[in-house]
């Protein structure tokens, strides 16, 4: 394996093309009123132009994955892998993504542009501060919060109630020390002493805002929307009170327009918006996807961690909002991964064992299962490790087969789109074969909020209950009768497992739903139910990335995958 060259090292030697002759590809003209480059190899749409693009019949194609595991799935590479691969089998192929955030990149992960021979370049700008839209979406945040306090400073004429300040301040980081912080303190030039915190920016209402606006309008009406503390008569107070819409918007104006990069096939990406699948709607921006269907005839794009978040999110959210649809889902599953699911610790994962894979199947079934309760075709991706035994592999593919199902074994990350041709075809056969009418969301705009939250724990997550004290049972009762009932629910929960506990591997049946927390959010317009013990803002690990992120001697960046 020292042969084998590390995602940077292949990034670093990448053949790109200026970004005009890749956005060339998909007709877009080497105008100022079409895009901005921002260098020789990204560029901005411009929103303008975009609005003007006609509509075209394209197919949507979701890429989502079992419940993830350390030993990798490989959704983000798959992404990259099949829109390449459908660009080799003729088909004008575009892939939407996520932005990286620089939590995980220092965090956990590392980077998260896809890997070997499918990924998005350059990975380094990518992975890093890209074109800034996170910063811009951290300095809008954060405005908003310096707002408050300067408000409550110059005499609180809106009587916020100090002890119910909604809004706390992010920061797009891993940094536990600020989930609870003191602030105002030094005496009275400095403000009323009052407890605060931080969340990463990724699990912030501007960024779950952001990829739900369709444009600068929409996106200033929800901004403005934001529910941000409650009176001393538990009324509640809005950004738009504090004329803080504007300034806002303002900070956010380039921002919202999509980025474009391209594969290391010379194929276009998008990316753009990056809310955590775990915290948030897991989905990238709105602006981006429906730009991705009027330039090109197939759209792949992801939705975060496994299908019980990410896919149920980017339904029940997303198409919900946005009026879109796919026409089919990729389930993206490694051998390695569904051995973990089975009980094989991570330093055994090599090793042929066929009796565990056989026990981590039921993960790969039940999400299959969910995915096809929203009348949707699907199709499985095995993600190849050179580890892979033929055995292991015909295993799956027979699984899959008893349930409707084809398995298709991708080697992209080794051999780039030519190696996902097969994965390609199916995909165009599934697509051909959707029907429009047959596409339903889970539950019904007019469902209880309540009665939501328990759809989702039984159907998708295999819950048997939802449990909640009085406290929260009442917040929900409080947000039915104000008028919130519409909305979709958004839950935070760990992505480790279908249940709330990490360790619990496969997939579980019978447990409960905890509810721990409730937030409204009333501008990205849902409901957000915290279950269990995930954090808005993570911490970092006993060995993170950041320990071996560094320049070398000749100035590039090394450790950074």
């Amino acid at each position: 394996m020292s042969g084998v060259k590390s995602d940077i090292e292949i990034a670093r030697v990448a053949k790109m093309q200026l970004i005009k002759d890749v956005l060339a590809t998909i007709g877009v003209p080497d105008e100022t009123f079409a895009f901005s480059p921002m260098g020789r190899h990204i560029a901005k749409l411009n929103i303008e132009y975009i609005d003007k693009l006609k509509e075209k019949n394209s197919n949507l194609i979701l890429v989502t994955a079992i419940t993830p595991t350390p030993a990798g799935e490989g959704k983000t590479t798959t992404s990259v892998g099949l829109c390449d691969g459908l660009n080799k089998i003729g088909k004008q192929s575009i892939v939407c993504l996520r932005e990286p955030s620089l939590g995980p990149s220092f965090g956990m992960k590392g980077g998260a542009a896809g890997g070997g021979y499918a990924q998005v370049v350059p990975m380094e700008q990518i992975n890093l501060h890209f074109t800034g839209d996170f910063h811009a979406i951290t300095s809008a945040h954060n405005l908003l919060a310096a707002l408050i306090d300067n408000h409550i400073y110059w005499g609180n004429k809106l009587n916020i109630d100090v002890r119910r300040i909604e809004w706390k301040r992010v920061i797009d980081l891993n940094d536990r020390a600020l989930r609870s912080i003191n602030i105002n303190l030094g005496g009275v030039a400095n403000g009323f002493p009052r407890e605060d915190g931080f969340d990463i920016t990724v699990a912030s209402e501007i960024m779950a805002i952001f990829c739900l606006s369709n444009n600068l309008k929409d996106l200033e009406k929800k901004i403005g929307n934001m529910t941000i503390a409650y009176t001393r008569e538990k009324e509640p107070v809005y950004a738009k009170d504090l004329n803080a819409q504007g300034p806002m918007t303002v900070l956010l104006k380039e921002a919202i327009r999509p980025n474009v990069t391209q594969t290391l096939e010379n194929n276009p990406a998008i990316i753009h918006g990056g809310p955590f699948g775990n915290i948030a709607h897991g989905c990238n921006s709105i602006i981006a996807t429906k730009a991705g269907l009027k330039l090109s005839d197939y759209v792949v794009t992801e939705a975060g961690f496994g299908a019980d978040l990410g896919a149920e999110k980017f339904f029940n959210i997303k198409c919900r909002k946005a009026g879109i649809q796919p026409k089919c889902v990729v389930l993206v599953a490694t051998i390695r991964a569904l051995k973990m699911h089975g009980g094989v610790k991570k330093d055994d994962l090599k090793k042929e064992n066929i009796e565990a894979l056989k026990k981590g199947l039921p993960n790969l079934e039940r999400h299959i299962k969910n995915i096809k309760k929203f009348g949707l075709q699907v199709t499985v991706a095995i993600n190849h490790f050179i580890s892979d035994t033929d055995k292991e592999i015909k295993i799956i593919e027979e699984h899959c087969s008893k349930l409707g199902v084809k398995a298709n074994l991708c080697m992209h990350w080794a051999k780039g789109g030519e190696g996902i041709k097969e994965l390609a075809n199916h995909v165009v056969e599934l697509c051909k074969k959707a029907k429009k009418e047959n596409f339903k969301l889970l539950y019904s705009d007019d469902t209880n909020i309540w009665q939501k939250i328990e759809i989702i724990a039984k159907e998708i997550y295999g819950a048997s209950e939802v449990m909640a004290d009085m406290k929260i049972r009442n917040q929900l009762k409080k947000m039915q009768e104000d008028g919130f009932g519409k909305l979709p629910i958004c839950i935070a929960k760990t992505q480790y497992s279908f249940s709330t506990d990490p360790n619990l591997k496969g997939a579980p049946t019978g447990h409960t739903l905890p509810i721990r927390e409730i937030k409204l959010s009333s501008g990205a317009e849902f409901i957000i139910v915290i279950c269990g013990a995930i954090m808005t803002m993570p911490g970092l690990p006993r060995v993170p990335a950041a320990d071996s992120i560094k320049l070398n001697n000749k100035g590039e960046i090394e450790g950074l995958f």
